[in-house]
Order: structure tokens, then C-alpha cells, then sequence
């Protein structure tokens, strides 16, 4: 009851905004209002095991499943939410997002998952950065889903320049062989579920696994978005 009046006392004088839209949130809202999460175009992937994500990957390298939330779409409300998320020091975002698609997919995906495993950062990024954007929708999908993540399990070798503006052939090569196993303990025999918050071509993500696949048992991937 006490606590109750002290948040309506403080939401009074520090009103909460969406991050999506910018309207004050009501009670029982968090982050994003309930109508923004019901406008944010979603991909129905996980419904769809032959989609538009995993086919990225033929001919590359061997993915189980591979689902994507939402689109990516110039100058809209995913972009926002990711800019936020990745650049505004907003990683609850990410955590929020990663609940609400684990209890999409936990039925789909849960059991052929051992471990959720995020794209990793460069240590010089993650100093500059302070936290992993992946690690925030790790976080949020291992709480819904009840699967362990862990962030110390793949290590990224070489600090490799932005994707932005790149073409396909210039994003692979700016992502080959940066990644290495950093616990084997952790992937070895492991069903392993890869994260990360957006997907374009793919090219980062298909690094990682092909630096991972010859000790896991699988890997799945799961994204924020896909642009």
C-alpha cells in the first residue's frame, strides 16, 4: 500500500515516458506503452521454421532454427527502440523485448536449447559502451524461457569496424574469423541458442557460428529485429 502511494508520488513529479513514442506511461506499463508493443511489426518466424532468416544461412552454415521478432524498418519504432537500446544506455529495453519473445517462442524453441549465448562485444567496445546490447535480450529470453545465458562463452578476437554502408562481400570480411571460443565447457555438446539485435546480412552472426559449430551440438539463432 505504502510502496503503492510512493510510486504514485514519484511518477507524479517524474512522470515515465515510452521509449517508442514518447507518451507518458500509464500504471502497469513499462518501457513501452501497450499500444506501441501492439504496433511493432512483428515477423511470425517462429511459426515458419524455412523463413526469411534461416535462409540467409544455406550453403554457409548449418543452422537449426533461426527467428527474428520484429522488423527493422528506416525511421521507425524499432529503429528507435534499437538506437536506445544500443547507443542511450537503455539496456532494459532489450530485456524487455527479450521477455516478451521468450514467452513467444518458449513452446517453438525451448526444448532443443541448452544455453542462450549473445554476440560478444570487443573488450575496447564494451569499456566504451558499458554493457552488451545482447546481453540485455540474453537476459530477458533466459527469464521467460528458463534457459541459462552466459556472456563468457565466445570471445571476440579483433575490434572490427561498423557494418553500416558495407556491401555483403565488405561485411564478411570485416567479420571473418574474429570470433573464438572462449569456455569450452560452455558450447561443447551444447545446444546453443545465439542472440543478437539486429540481422541485415548476416554476416556477423554466420562468423559466430561457424567459430562455434565444431564443438556445439547445434545452433539456433534468435534477433531483436531483421532489417
Amino acid at each position: 500500500m505504502h510502496s503503492n502511494l510512493l510510486n504514485d508520488f514519484i511518477s507524479l513529479f517524474f512522470p515515465r515516458y515510452c521509449e517508442a513514442c514518447a507518451n507518458s506511461l500509464v500504471k502497469g506499463e513499462e518501457i513501452i506503452c501497450v499500444v506501441c508493443m501492439s504496433e511493432l511489426p512483428t515477423t511470425n518466424f517462429h511459426k515458419e521454421d524455412e523463413n526469411e532468416l534461416k535462409q540467409k544461412f544455406y550453403g554457409k552454415v548449418k543452422v537449426k532454427h533461426a527467428f527474428s521478432f520484429l522488423r527493422f524498418t528506416k525511421s521507425g519504432k524499432v529503429q528507435q527502440l534499437l538506437h536506445k537500446l544500443k547507443y542511450k544506455n537503455k539496456p532494459e529495453i532489450g530485456r524487455l523485448i527479450g521477455n516478451r519473445y521468450g514467452a513467444i517462442v518458449a513452446g517453438t524453441i525451448a526444448q532443443h536449447i541448452d544455453v542462450i549465448i549473445p554476440v560478444p562485444l570487443h573488450e575496447s567496445r564494451l569499456r566504451q559502451r558499458g554493457y552488451n546490447q545482447s546481453d540485455a535480450f540474453a537476459e530477458g529470453l533466459s527469464e521467460t524461457m528458463g534457459i541459462p545465458w552466459s556472456n563468457n562463452a565466445i570471445l571476440r578476437k579483433v575490434k572490427s569496424e561498423t557494418q553500416t554502408r558495407k556491401t555483403r562481400e565488405q561485411r564478411w570480411e570485416n567479420v571473418a574469423n574474429i570470433f573464438d571460443i572462449k569456455n569450452v565447457d560452455q558450447v561443447e555438446g551444447k545446444r546453443v541458442l545465439l542472440v543478437d539485435d539486429v540481422v541485415t546480412t548476416g554476416a556477423t552472426l554466420e562468423s559466430c557460428v561457424h567459430a562455434i559449430s565444431h564443438k556445439a551440438a547445434s545452433v539456433s539463432i534468435a534477433t531483436i529485429a531483421i532489417a
